[in-house]
């Protein structure tokens, strides 16, 4: 499974971990994921997703994951969060 969060791309970065002497080691900087349970109210179902906390943070100051993926770049989502974007459009144009 890749450490990549599915609705805003972060992904692992690389850089140095610095001693006190100064000596540098590459290092890998991992996105901060959970797993989590987000609810729909378009569709009133709940998608299980691998979100990193400032995607968290992004999906409540959006108001709810509906309007975040109505406003998202295709590019920066994964497979299963375009899914679950084309059927939110799909049911709003539906209604």
């Amino acid at each position: 499974m890749s450490r990549v969060c599915e609705l805003t791309g972060k992904g692992p970065m690389s850089g140095n971990t610095v001693s006190h002497a100064n000596n540098k080691s590459r290092r890998r900087f991992l996105p901060n994921l959970n797993e989590v349970t987000m609810m729909s109210d378009v569709l009133g179902r709940s998608f299980s997703l691998r979100v990193s906390a400032a995607g968290i943070r992004s999906v409540d100051h959006r108001g709810g994951l509906d309007a975040y993926l109505a406003k998202a770049k295709d590019d920066e989502l994964s497979v299963n969060a375009m899914k679950i974007k084309k059927e939110i459009a799909k049911a709003q144009a539906a209604s």
